[in-house]
């Protein structure tokens, strides 16, 4: 099987428009449109050669108090298993940082299924709690 997943880099045009067309894009109050989307800290961004999906892995300092590697974002357009591109995804935060655990936030009001995170817990991750403001989180423990 050929991997899904190829590098892609902050500010490509065609990735700011999937990630401006997910949920958690920043809007900003006064009408600017920076045209990086990722953070600060370590990343590694991963797209499809069609860019019909974004997924992006950040190594930060989370003010919530939540260790690992954070899935800052993902996104699928394709006719790609979300729960597939996930799997391969963690493989990629495996190789480049080993041993770490992995996390995401779902805000489950902003998502249309009844079962808000279902590709992440269809890829072998794991509900763990909520955040102040009500998100879950998600996680994924090395070995899992």
């Amino acid at each position: 099987m050929m991997p899904y997943w190829i590098i892609g880099q902050d500010a490509e045009p065609e990735l700011k428009a999937l990630y401006d067309r997910h949920y958690s894009a920043r809007k900003y109050k006064d009408g600017r449109q920076p045209k990086k989307f990722i953070g600060p800290g370590e990343y590694i961004l991963l797209t499809l050669p069609n860019r019909q999906a974004l997924f992006v892995w950040r190594k930060f300092r989370d003010d919530s108090g939540q260790k690992g590697i954070n899935c800052s974002i993902f996104r699928n357009e394709s006719d790609i298993l979300s729960s597939d591109l996930i799997r391969e995804a963690d493989a990629i935060a495996d190789f480049c940082w080993p041993g770490e655990r992995h996390y995401t936030y779902v805000r489950a009001s902003a998502v249309k299924s009844r079962n808000p995170g279902f590709c992440f817990l269809q890829a072998g991750w794991k509900r763990c709690g909520h955040t102040k403001a009500g998100l879950v989180i998600l996680e994924r423990i090395v070995g899992m």
